[in-house]
Order: structure tokens, then C-alpha cells, then sequence
């Protein structure tokens, strides 16, 4: 990932425009200058009226006004740098947190996932609205003021060129303090939102254990841990415009007392050229000074930015998809050779061999912990194999278009993930093609939730809360069968849908289940006996290991484990 600078330094048509821009305002500060002094000389000190010297008073006034229109054109020129570079960096910093494999993508905290995506980008916005068009600025318009100020009164030039370089030293100084801090501070704003998403969403867990207060304490610890670090970033911020303005002052007074003197003790000077150098003095220092406090900023955006390069090289590996299409109506799947690890020391899957029939039904058992839903994750495409392959048609499920294969597949788990909108809405999100109202009442009645939803007072209109609140655990099944029907998948996957529904809920789970199924290869990993034994293929696992496959009949008389399995299912208890 590269630095800002590096980013910087590739745009280089806007820094080219930049740099004319400040050619243009250099000019008009020099002119300006000018006019005014001349305006007032004439006046003053060659006594002409007030119609004489209105062309000056007209030029001026159309200078100021170009000069106001060249700063407008510079801002606007900084701020479109930095709304490209910030959505460049959301979409790699989206690429990077989707593309991620499931397992990973659980892990760290979603507040501080959120906090770089939008707090620490933003930060990044004054580095180039701001500071690098200032230090285009400050390319041209102090050496330009330098040189016309030398041709005028060499001694006041001299004096600008000793003091100016105080002003840089200073900023590289406070500069490095500013980049530590700034780090510091997005450290603690991200640590600040994920510790407060947490107790948000867990706050009843919390309530419940007796922990709030104590939680309460951690949150204000870390508030005021952020709060400390803002402070000490604008304490540095403050000091930096203050010693700024020290160093401005007494340089701008070094060169008027100077000019005083050759003009009123020696007389070495007219009042025109010691007027218009004045003018210039403090537009020279301005310059530098602007820079300084904008280089105050582009620190503290380069220490925010350092946050999302680290995020971005931790770079895990990512599940990459090729470019193949898949046209085929109905497909058949092998396994072979499949291994995932979800790291060293962790629980491993080994040498899976299976080869599912199209359009059959496919049940994957085992004990809690054996391997059944990183499988399925695995068949889905959401985890990609460490050694071994799935195929489709004798193709790698990864060569093949991840769009194509996710428009053929439906995926249903045992808490499905329901958004903060209609049910319609939340239905319709099951397909890619616009689904008129009608479409989504069939996909509904198919799935058994359409009675429940005309109940309602606003129907298919109803509000649902973030991540289903407000529906039952039956409700969002169906509402996922739902989106199902309205796919009408290739291939289905279900990682037990009906655990923990109660037996008339699972019933009418199960007849939408098979409705869904008749044109589909079916894989679920399964706990309840009738959904075993009706399987085209059973895959049997233990700690990790394929340890029996065939049908319900085949596996009963070959498999002694298999056999105790449905033994204690039909003893009542599940495993």
C-alpha cells in the first residue's frame, strides 16, 4: 500500500494545475501590492485627485477579485484530490475487509473496523484539500515575492532570506510530534468504538450478568484515554500557531524597522519602494506561515493514514475467484483431496472425498465440532481449500466467476442475517433482478410466512429492526426461505435451519424445505433423523476426518459409529 506521499506524487496533472494556479496568485499578490501603494502615493504624495487614480482604484478591485477566484479554484482542485484518494481508499479498504475468508473476517472488533473506514479517512482529507495545495503555493509565491523585494531594497532581502528558514525548521520539528500523536489518537478512537459497539450490542448479556457498571467504568476509562490524546494533539496544534506567529511578527518587524531607518534616518529609500516592500513582507511570511499550519494538518492526516496502511498490509489470504462462466442448467460436484486449516493448532480438515449426484440430496453428519459447517462454508466458496479441490463439472469451483456461482446458490444457516428495512425489502434481497410486489407475496406464501405477514398492520411494509428485531427465530427461517423461493437456487445449502425452532415451526420449515428442493441439489448439515435417512449421499465426519459416506440403509450396516448416532437420535437426544 502506498504512503500519501507516493499517492501525492502520482497525481501529477493536479499538481501541475496546482502549481499554475500558483504562478497566477504569486503574480496577483505582487500586483496588487502594487496598486495599493500607488494608489496611495498618487494621492498622498503627488496630490491628483480622486478621477485620476480610479483606473488603479478599477484595477485593483479586478485584481482582489482574481485573486479571490484563484484561491477558490485552488481549494476546489484539493478537495476533489482528496475525495478521490478517500474513495480510493473505502474501496480498497472494502476489497480487503469482504475479500477476507469468513473466519477471519469475524475476527477484531466491528467498531474499530468502522472507525478506520470513516474516522481515519476523513483524517486524511486535509493532507491533500489543504496542505498539498498550500505547498504549491509556497513552491512559487515567497521565492517570487523574494525576487521583487531583492530588485527593490537588497538589505530588506536579506533580512527575509535569514529568518524565513525559522519557519520550516519549526514546522519539522512540531511535525514529527504531531505524526506520533495523531497515531495515537486514531489508536485510541478505534479502540474507544469497538469497546462501545460491543457493550452496545451486548448490553443485555451484560445487564443480565450484573456487568454494566463495570463495562460503564472501561468505556469512560477509554473516552477520556481518547480525550487526552485530542487534547494533546491541540495543545501541540496551539503551540505550533503560536510560536508560528512569534517568529512572523518579529520577522515582519526586523524588516519595517530596517526600512524605517533608511527611509527616515538615512533617506536611502523612497516611500513608494519602502511601502510596497511592507506589502509584500507580510504575504512572503503568510505564505510560509499558512504552510506551517497546514503542515500541522497533512501530520496528523499521515498518522491517520499509517492506520489504514497497517490495516490494509495485514494482508490475509483472500478466496479469488477466476473468470469462468457457469451456464450449465444443473452441474454435478466433486470433493477431492479437501484439507482447511484455520491456522496452525487449530482444527483441521482432511482428506474429504465426495462426489454429490445432480440434483440430489446430500446430508452431512457428525458430533458437534467435527467439521461440518467449515465443509459446507467450503462447498459455498466462502473459505477456499488448503490443499485438494471442489470441482463443478470437472472445473475448479474457483475458476469459475464468483457472480455466476453465488447467482446459482442459496445459503441458508441457523441465524440468518435480517436488515434494518421492510420485509419486502428484506425478502427481494435474495435476488439480483428487480422483483415486483407480486414476485415477493409468491416467494413468502412458498415459504410459509405470507399469513403472518398480512397480519400485520402495514403487511409487507413493516419495519424490521437491525438484525431482525422484532421477529421470531421461526420468522427470519422463513423470511430466508423467502429469498430463497425468489432465487430459485441451482444449489441450496442448509447448515441446520430448524435447531432450536419448536416442532410445529420446524414442520412448516420443513414442507417449504422440500418445496424448495425439488429442482435442486440439496446439501444440509443435519441433526434430525428424517432429514438423514430420505439423503441420496451421507457424508459421516469426525474431528475432522470423512469417516463413512453412503446412504442411510448402506451406512447403518457398515458404520458402528454412524449406528450409535441414530441410535441416540431415536433415544431422543441429539448430538
Amino acid at each position: 500500500m502506498k504512503s500519501l506521499k507516493e499517492i501525492a506524487s502520482n497525481q501529477k496533472k493536479d499538481r501541475l494545475f496546482l502549481l499554475v494556479i500558483a504562478v497566477f496568485i504569486g503574480v496577483m499578490i505582487v500586483t496588487q501590492s502594487y496598486l495599493i501603494v500607488r494608489v496611495i502615493d498618487d494621492i498622498f504624495l503627488r496630490q491628483k485627485s480622486f478621477q485620476d487614480v480610479l483606473p488603479l482604484l478599477g484595477g485593483l478591485l479586478f485584481i482582489m477579485l482574481l485573486r479571490t477566484f484563484f484561491n477558490y479554484v485552488k481549494s476546489k482542485r484539493g478537495i476533489r484530490m482528496a475525495t478521490r484518494v478517500k474513495r480510493d481508499f473505502r474501496k480498497e479498504l472494502l476489497t480487503h475487509f469482504t475479500s477476507k475468508p469468513v473466519h477471519l473476517s469475524q475476527q477484531g472488533q466491528t467498531g474499530h473496523k468502522v472507525s478506520i473506514m470513516m474516522d481515519a479517512v476523513d483524517e486524511v482529507d486535509n493532507y491533500f484539500s489543504s496542505y498539498i495545495p498550500q505547498v504549491m503555493v509556497t513552491t512559487f509565491v515567497p521565492i517570487l515575492i523574494l525576487i521583487v523585494v531583492m530588485t527593490q531594497h537588497i538589505n530588506s532581502g536579506l533580512i527575509m532570506l535569514i529568518t524565513a528558514p525559522f519557519i520550516p525548521i519549526f514546522m519539522m520539528i512540531i511535525g514529527m510530534k504531531t505524526k506520533a500523536k495523531s497515531e495515537e489518537q486514531m489508536e485510541k478512537l478505534a479502540a474507544f468504538s469497538g469497546r462501545f459497539l460491543d457493550t452496545l450490542q451486548g448490553l443485555t448479556t451484560l445487564k443480565l450478568f450484573g456487568q454494566a457498571k463495570k463495562q460503564k467504568e472501561t468505556i469512560k476509562q477509554s473516552s477520556l484515554g481518547f480525550r487526552d490524546a485530542t487534547m494533546e494533539i491541540l495543545k501541540v496544534a496551539f503551540t505550533s500557531s503560536f510560536m508560528l506567529e512569534v517568529v512572523m511578527m518579529l520577522s515582519i518587524g526586523i524588516v519595517a524597522l530596517e526600512l524605517a531607518i533608511q527611509l527616515i534616518i538615512y533617506q536611502s529609500i523612497s516611500f513608494f519602494t519602502a511601502f510596497f516592500i511592507l506589502l509584500l513582507v507580510p504575504e512572503f511570511f503568510t505564505a510560509l506561515k499558512e504552510l506551517g499550519t497546514t503542515f500541522h494538518n497533512g501530520r496528523t492526516s499521515m498518522g491517520a493514514a499509517q492506520n489504514i496502511i497497517d490495516e490494509l498490509a495485514n494482508k490475509d489470504e483472500s478466496v479469488q475467484w477466476g473468470e469462468k462462466s457457469l451456464d450449465d442448467e444443473s452441474f454435478t460436484m466433486s470433493l477431492s483431496g479437501v484439507d482447511f486449516s484455520y491456522g496452525e493448532g487449530t482444527f483441521t480438515l482432511a482428506d474429504i472425498h465426495a462426489k454429490f449426484p445432480s440434483n440430489g440430496q446430500v446430508a452431512i453428519v457428525g458430533r458437534s465440532g467435527s467439521g461440518k459447517s467449515t465443509l459446507l462454508q467450503l462447498i459455498a466458496g466462502l473459505l477456499r481449500p488448503t490443499k485438494g479441490e471442489i470441482t463443478i463439472n470437472s472445473v475448479s469451483l474457483h475458476e469459475y466467476a464468483e457472480k455466476d456461482w453465488y447467482n446459482r446458490l442459496a445459503y441458508i444457516t441457523q441465524h440468518p442475517y435480517i436488515f434494518s428495512g421492510t420485509i419486502a425489502e428484506n425478502i427481494a434481497i435474495g435476488t439480483l433482478k428487480e422483483s415486483t410486489l407480486k414476485e415477493v407475496k409468491q416467494a413468502a406464501e412458498e415459504a410459509g410466512l405470507h399469513k403472518m405477514i398480512q397480519s400485520l398492520e402495514k403487511g409487507y411494509d413493516t419495519q424490521v429492526g437491525e438484525a431482525g428485531r422484532g421477529l421470531s427465530g421461526g420468522e427470519k427461517q422463513r423470511l430466508a426461505l423467502a429469498r430463497a423461493f425468489l432465487k430459485q437456487p441451482s444449489i441450496i445449502l442448509f447448515d441446520e435451519p430448524t435447531t432450536g425452532l419448536d416442532i410445529k415451526t420446524e414442520q412448516i420449515l420443513q414442507e417449504s424445505m422440500k418445496k424448495l428442493t425439488e429442482n435442486s441439489m440439496v446439501i444440509t448439515v443435519a441433526h434430525r433423523l428424517h432429514t438423514i435417512k430420505n439423503a441420496d449421499l451421507i457424508l459421516f465426519l469426525d474431528k475432522g476426518r470423512l469417516i463413512a459416506s453412503g446412504t442411510h440403509e448402506k451406512l447403518m450396516e457398515s458404520s458402528l459409529e454412524y449406528k450409535v448416532m441414530v441410535s441416540v437420535q431415536k433415544g431422543g437426544r441429539e448430538l
